[in-house]
């Protein structure tokens, strides 16, 4: 089943449960594949969906960060709650001992030894992880490891 397909079905069980919360984000789902549809004109692929659906986490792992900071507490169990839906639907993430892994043959595939060489090893790991882990996550391991 697609992921598109998938968002449908559970906005149907969502509106016969009255889950107000579930409602509400996948309504914003569809309305954000929407917009990539129209974009891209043509249909939407899973990958489509993934990169929708980690936009959206990014968005609230920041907005989390934010109202934490500023000591609305309610706001951050909303944007939490929001994220748990969120992450329902993309794929399994990557363990941390992986990642390293991951960043390590990256590093000396590209015989990467710098942090002027920082781009070069993001441009060849975000593809391999797409939707698997925070980018900021896989940023802050390279340069860790190219300081060393």
């Amino acid at each position: 089943m697609k992921l598109v397909d998938k968002i449908n079905e559970d906005i149907k069980t969502a509106m016969k449960k009255g889950d107000k919360t579930r409602l509400s984000v996948l309504r914003m789902f569809k309305s954000d594949l929407k917009y990539r549809q129209i974009d891209a004109g043509r249909d939407i692929t899973d990958d489509d969906c993934v990169a929708v659906l980690s936009s959206a986490a990014k968005k609230r792992r920041d907005a989390i960060e934010g109202f934490g900071r500023g000591g609305r507490n309610d706001l951050v169990d909303k944007e939490k709650a929001e994220l748990e839906i969120i992450n329902e639907y993309l794929p399994k993430q990557i363990s941390d001992e992986e990642l390293s892994r991951l960043v390590d043959d990256v590093v000396s595939e590209t015989n990467a030894s710098t942090t002027t060489d920082i781009g070069m090893v993001m441009k060849n790991i975000m593809p391999r992880v797409k939707g698997r882990v925070d980018g900021r996550k896989v940023n802050e391991l390279v340069v860790n490891k190219l300081k060393e």
